[in-house]
């Protein structure tokens, strides 16, 4: 799906200034004026389904829509490419500019450029990208928001809703649903109290609604990786609270923290091109699969800090509180909540800019260390090989990756969504404790590929995941001595593939509709089950 700004509200940030003029006759107005993207009247064809989508009339006139403004040190370009100044405008904390702590760049100052006006704030741990739809389906609701946001009360209440259906292979032919109704909170304490020592404190939160099922689990045969974003590892929940959380940024937005209950895969190996694809938000699976790590909406007790040491690094580090994922799953119960251990994840970001046409990369080193002792993968040894081989002690498990994202081409305008981006990433968790000890994936997300539709974005993902040698090894074991393998085991399990492509369409301010393609390789980790092809559409609203 297409996004083109981090944060609570889900605006566009590609900026009236920084567009070329698109001419639609079936709306006789600008399209970015309006902010209604019209389709062209002819069907598109993707990924064997056919969408059509008539025209659809602009009830806005192009003079009565204000120019939206820009981010805080962003840059906009018109159409012939001159630059105009940036404009500041009130943003949530979490999408404050981080202010580095020495006013110079790292290796970036090698490359062919001494500025920095490009370069964005710190994607903060209140981000969570999926919800982003181009503004809102119901303006009206705005001098309501206004007010509220005033008084020191933001929210954004949006729908999401994924179908996938297995056409050819796996173990059935069928189609599954799941959804997600949320609300994100941003409360400014010190406007809501009145009271001077909390002004610059923020909290966050979050509620939602998730139902529906797996259609890997129901369909294709596979267990580990999920091939739907909505249903998560943790199923469904009728009210589950996510992120509960206190957010201050101190000397001069130099350093910012946060405290509370906190998802680490907000801040952590993530990013807004990952979160357009189903198979990888909100973050790899090797990442999400592991209890350590808190993948959203389960969260975890601790606190991020950061630091923007020069303009083009920031460092991200914080120390968490680790449990087993929850036998309960509406993030209420507290005080049931098992502890296992501590989770201290580290991540330095290098963020260049590129040639003449500044085009902007994101590249992440990660670590983290999760003091939870965990079992050897090898599982249940038979009594036949009791003798020969030894289970290896519980220990902590460390995780590590490197993950790129650069632009290659920019489609218009100068902000940092405007244009097409390769990715890669490389994820290694403790082979002998780690459900997958290695996951590698490349990929692409390319904006305006049809000749009329700017605003359209393309993506294609292959992800290659390899399951622990100690599972397989123990799998070996129990299948030489007659023995189960497990459940939903047919033969020893090395790896799996996935290749993903979508569509994403903006239809209105407030709605995105993507057509998914998925070809799943060795279901189920073996080559047992025939390879497995899906079809699927997302649909993303936001009120």
């Amino acid at each position: 799906m297409p996004l083109f700004q981090y944060g609570l509200e889900g605006r566009l940030t590609a900026l009236d200034k920084a567009m070329p003029t698109f001419w639609d006759d079936s709306c006789k107005v600008y399209a970015l004026r309006c902010n209604i993207f019209c389709f062209l009247p002819k069907a598109h064809a993707a990924f064997g389904l056919v969408l059509l989508v008539m025209a659809l009339p602009c009830k806005v006139k192009a003079q009565e829509v204000k120019t939206p403004p820009l981010s805080v040190g962003v840059a906009a370009s018109g159409v012939n490419g001159a630059a105009s100044p940036p404009v500041k405008r009130k943003r949530p904390i979490a999408e404050d500019r981080l202010e580095p702590l020495f006013q110079t760049e790292s290796i970036s100052s090698l490359l062919n450029h001494n500025e920095d006006a490009l370069r964005r704030g710190d994607v903060s741990a209140g981000y969570y990208v999926s919800e982003q739809a181009f503004g809102n389906l119901m303006p009206s609701l705005k001098p309501l928001r206004d007010r509220l946001a005033n008084h020191g009360f933001s929210f954004e209440l949006t729908y999401k809703g994924e179908g996938m259906g297995n056409m050819s292979g796996g173990l059935s032919k069928g189609m599954d649903y799941t959804h997600e109704v949320r609300i994100a909170m941003l409360f400014d304490l010190g406007k809501l109290t009145k009271w001077k020592p909390l002004d610059g404190w923020f909290l966050h939160g979050i509620v939602m609604n998730r139902e529906g099922r797996q259609v890997g689990w129901d369909h294709v045969g596979e267990r580990n990786v999920l091939l739907t974003e909505v249903w998560s590892i943790h199923g469904p929940a009728a009210a589950r609270l996510a992120d509960l959380y206190v957010e201050k940024s101190f000397l001069d937005k130099r350093i910012n923290i946060n405290l509370g209950r906190i998802a680490l895969t907000h801040t952590y190996s993530t990013s807004v091109l990952l979160c357009t694809f189903m198979t990888m938000c909100s973050a790899p699976m090797a990442i999400r699969e592991p209890a350590g790590w808190s993948v959203y909406p389960k969260t975890s007790w601790g606190g991020t800090f950061r630091i923007r040491p020069t303009r083009d690094l920031i460092l991200r580090t914080g120390v968490y509180r680790i449990g087993p994922k929850a036998v309960d799953n509406t993030g209420w119960a507290w005080g049931s909540e098992p502890y296992t251990g501590i989770q201290t994840p580290v991540e330095l970001t290098w963020e260049p800019f590129f040639g003449e046409r500044k085009l902007p990369g994101h590249y992440k080193i990660g670590y983290g260390h999760d003091t939870s002792p965990y079992a050897d993968m090898i599982g249940i040894v038979p009594p036949a090989f009791a003798g020969s081989v030894q289970k290896h002690k519980e220990k902590p498990r460390d995780t590590f990756y490197i993950e790129t994202d650069q632009m290659v081409y920019r489609s218009h305008g100068q902000h940092q969504m405007a244009g097409g981006y390769v990715l890669a990433g490389f994820i290694h968790n403790t082979p002998s404790n780690s459900t997958f000890s290695n996951e590698f994936y490349f990929g692409a997300s390319l904006l305006g590929i049809i000749p009329g539709r700017p605003f359209d974005r393309f993506g294609v993902m292959y992800s290659y995941y390899q399951l622990s040698p100690r599972t397989t090894y123990g799998q070996q074991l129990r299948q030489w001595a007659g023995m189960s393998m497990g459940a939903y085991v047919n033969a020893p399990q090395t790896h799996s593939a996935i290749l993903e492509a979508y569509y994403g369409i903006p239809i209105v301010p407030g709605l995105v509709v993507t057509p998914e393609f998925e070809y799943m390789m060795r279901p189920g980790e073996t080559s047992v089950i025939p390879n497995a092809v899906l079809a699927g559409l997302k649909v993303i609203s936001a009120l």
